[in-house]
């Protein structure tokens, strides 16, 4: 039995939906941790005790795994040529992405 290797460019796009599926998941994780309720901040409650801490531990295993998935995957592709870059920088957009949501509820 032979196994078939997957070429770089599907091996790019299978990356990028990860990404946007690691990325749909740091934002969940970031909305139950540390989002500002609505109305507290009607109200004019800003309450920062331990949100940060919060916010920080529900994404971190996340955001590292991802980070090292990532890291990885531009390695290869710059040891390879660089066929699957562009999926790589769409990656990178969808976590910017991800990151401006997050924050803007902060």
């Amino acid at each position: 039995m032979q196994l078939t290797r997957m070429s770089v460019a599907a091996q790019s796009i299978a990356l990028l939906v990860a990404n946007v599926i690691g990325a749909i998941l740091y934002v969940f994780a970031a909305s139950r941790g540390a989002w500002a309720i609505p109305a507290e901040r009607a109200a004019g409650i800003y309450t920062t005790t331990g949100e940060p801490f919060v916010w920080f531990l529900s994404i971190l295993p996340i955001v590292a795994i991802f980070l090292v998935i990532n890291v990885a995957w531009v390695v290869i592709l710059a040891r390879r040529r660089w066929n699957g870059g562009r999926f790589c920088l769409l990656a990178a957009i969808v976590w910017l992405a991800a990151i401006v949501i997050d924050f803007a509820h902060h």
